[in-house]
């Protein structure tokens, strides 16, 4: 059984950054995509990054250039750099494997 569990939020500055990590149990976690999502306040969970298994990352237009996507297959872990961070960015953020497993997500706050 695969589960995901993330870590690496916190609050941070307007300006800061963070790194989340996506660690993957199971055998299987090396063999599909990876995405990472985020649940502003009060609003709908939204995708803002993925990883092939072959390295390729793709964004959203909001964090295209500030955040960078990888992944380590040989520790089964998912990784979502963030810089130079806005209040906007602040929210849930959630792993998901595959399209159908999915974290329980770590909170990022931003402070302006």
């Amino acid at each position: 059984q695969v589960q995901l569990v993330e870590s690496g939020g916190g609050l941070v500055q307007a300006g800061g950054s963070l790194r989340l990590s996506c660690a993957a149990s199971g055998t299987a976690a090396s063999i599909h995509p990876m995405n990472w999502f985020r649940q502003p306040p009060g609003k709908q969970r939204e995708w803002i990054a993925d990883i092939t298994t072959a390295g390729r990352p793709s964004y959203a237009d909001s964090v295209k250039g500030r955040f960078t996507i990888s992944r380590d297959n040989a520790k089964k872990t998912g990784y979502l750099q963030m810089n130079n961070l806005k209040p906007e960015d602040s929210g849930v953020y959630y792993c998901n494997l595959g399209g159908f497993l999915w974290g329980r997500g770590t909170q990022v706050t931003v402070s302006s």
